[in-house]
């Protein structure tokens, strides 16, 4: 016999509020990126980040209990998409090769996408509380091992040399550091920098 489902089982909808919370948290974090990578987090203050969004210190405050707060959430949250993201592209189960191309075009789409963050997460890290920190690094070397474990199977079908696990992930990181990079560049057309990073980072992997 069917049964029907509890209320306590099905997802809860935002309430109008709930909604204009969340939207002007998202305003917020995007305004601290955007400042944060111009200025670095110590030439930002919570104030200067509210004012960019139109509210006041203290309704910034009901939001985050302080910069450092802020900045854990912002890069907690971009490593754990990037490492969820990795995850759903690895689940498609498609071939090695077709997987690592598309790992590439994730991160670049991210890189494209979210210039800011991938700036303050790279310059600071070390300005996060310790246990931000250390949920930050988990999450990125989780990311880093679905690389490992991607261009280890697709250098295996592509009957190269085999690569040591420690060698393709010095590869992985290598190639980090040059999409990663991307927020420094010249300004470029963004299809054509979609396009030259994606050959880069293949040249990198398999070279």
């Amino acid at each position: 016999m069917s049964t029907q489902p509890t209320p306590a089982s099905e997802p809860v909808a935002l309430t109008r509020r709930g909604q204009a919370k969340a939207a002007r948290r998202a305003e917020l974090m995007e305004a601290a990126a955007r400042l944060m990578a111009d200025r670095g987090f110590a030439g930002v203050t919570l104030e200067d980040i509210g004012g960019a969004v139109g509210v006041s210190g203290p309704a910034a405050y009901r939001h985050f209990s302080s910069k450092i707060d802020l900045l854990d959430q912002m890069l907690v949250d971009i490593s754990r998409r990037l490492q969820e993201g990795g995850s759903e592209v690895v689940a498609r189960g498609t071939a090695p090769d077709a997987t690592l191309r598309d790992l590439i075009g994730f991160h670049i789409d991210v890189l494209v996408t979210k210039p800011d963050l991938i700036a303050v997460q790279d310059r600071d890290l070390s300005s996060m509380t310790p246990d931000a920190n250390h949920l930050v690094r988990s999450l990125q070397r989780r990311y880093v091992e679905q690389w490992v474990d991607v261009l280890l199977a697709a250098s295996a079908d592509a009957g190269t040399s085999a690569l040591t696990r420690e060698e393709a992930r010095v590869r992985v990181h290598a190639t980090f550091g040059l999409l990663n990079s991307s927020h420094r560049l010249p300004p470029y057309p963004e299809d054509d920098l979609r396009s030259l990073l994606t050959s880069m980072a293949w040249a990198a992997l398999l070279s």
